[in-house]
């Protein structure tokens, strides 16, 4: 008798899917969530990351560890997934076009990477789709600088197009004496920089886009984030805007996924005005820190939503099961262990939902993990989301 192994009838099971064997480059804390989401839909999740023990690489034996720009360490990847998807946009879109012409399914696309890896690239395929984005444009020297002040206004902001997060790239410029600093901090030298005329915006709002490889979309709530030092420290949803601003901000939202050709959960950033204006901060090539709250407070998660979407499958429904919910992210205050105390008291908080991500070592700003609560309003959720973040604390390495 012909004995057939279990993955021959996991794939005759349902031919109308495709191929559950999922590769992640990258193996941080939203690599991690990724993961979380797939692995109960029967997915093989392989990780790349150099570190053997990343926050994603904690929940899967099938891990291999190297640089990803190698090509030798790629291909290994590769020949062991059937697609690959990333946790961030750092993964260069030439790289990617390469395992794309060796017959490999990536999702974002190396297309869709290259208009979103690069800011001023971004910012081009906004505007061209007819979208509101602030008035930018490359600078090569200091004195380009000054020039766009000149054009553009006092104060502006300074960005390397590439691999900026977290405030990490970012430089406000208020006047021409600032210039030298911006330049030296962002390594003009070495870096391409963008320059953006600065937006006066009174609330920063971001929607979560998911779109299949078919084109289908599914949209989450509109929310909004509180940032300092440009690095988010909360979001509430949904945002408390008028509903004509709602559907405004995510029309913007699924036309700006739609232009830079996204497959999977996407971020986009808002800036919103005190005259009602909406335009577009940035866009993100992937789960983004703003639908973290989707976990818990959502049909089916950013997550979920992001391996279903690149595999190929049917998108799940994004609505929030409770009337609001709140994420605080847990940055680190100092150079500490990764495991924070007081996790027994945080968890005696009801309705309050712990999330660490299982990094080594604590540094000032680093996202360690979140907290996610629901309630009645953002005030209720916001407070339950608070008593457990502050039972939370890291002690110093002295």
């Amino acid at each position: 008798m012909h004995e057939t192994d279990d993955r021959e009838i996991f794939q005759r099971a349902d031919r109308g899917f495709a191929s559950a064997r999922l590769g992640i480059i990258g193996g941080g804390q939203l690599a991690r969530m990724t993961a979380l989401a797939a692995l109960p839909l029967g997915c093989e999740v392989t990780v790349l990351e150099q570190n053997p023990l990343s926050p994603a690489a904690q929940l899967t034996p099938l891990t291999v560890t190297g640089d990803w720009a190698d090509a030798e360490t790629l291909r290994q990847f590769a020949a062991r997934v059937d697609v690959i998807t990333l946790e961030n946009e750092f993964v260069d879109a030439a790289v990617l076009r390469q395992l794309e012409d060796a017959g490999h399914s990536v999702f974002p696309t190396s297309a869709s990477i290259a208009l979103t890896q690069d800011k001023l690239l971004q910012k081009q395929a906004l505007v061209r789709a007819g979208l509101p984005v602030p008035d930018c444009c490359a600078v090569d020297s200091p004195e380009d600088l000054v020039a766009a002040g000149e054009r553009l206004g006092w104060p502006m902001v300074v960005k390397t197009r590439r691999n900026g997060y977290d405030g990490k790239g970012n430089f406000t410029v208020h006047s021409p004496a600032d210039i030298p600093a911006a330049w030296r901090t962002l390594r003009g030298d070495l870096n391409e920089l963008l320059v953006e005329g600065f937006w006066r915006f009174t609330k920063e709002l971001a929607v979560i886009v998911t779109r299949g490889r078919d084109g289908t979309t599914a949209t989450y709530p509109v929310v909004e984030t509180v940032q300092h030092h440009h690095v988010c420290h909360s979001v509430q949803a949904p945002a408390a805007i008028a509903p004509e601003l709602t559907a405004q901000a995510t029309a913007i939202a699924l036309r700006a996924v739609t232009a830079v050709g996204a497959v999977g959960s996407f971020g986009v950033e808002l800036f919103l005005s005190a005259s009602g204006e909406i335009t577009i901060n940035e866009l993100a090539p992937r789960v983004h820190n703003s639908g973290h709250y989707t976990i818990e407070a959502c049909v089916c998660s950013q997550f979920e939503n992001h391996v279903r979407a690149v595999l190929g499958w049917p998108l799940g429904c994004t609505r929030l099961i409770a009337p609001a919910a709140v994420m605080l992210n847990l940055l680190g205050p100092h150079r500490a262990p990764g495991r924070p105390h007081g996790l027994a008291r945080a968890l005696a908080i009801p309705g309050a939902h712990v999330h660490l991500y299982g990094k080594a070592r604590c540094g000032t700003g680093r996202k360690m993990g979140h907290i996610t609560a629901l309630g009645q309003t953002v005030g209720e959720a916001m407070e339950t989301a608070r008593q457990a973040a502050h039972a939370l604390h890291f002690d110093p390495i002295l």
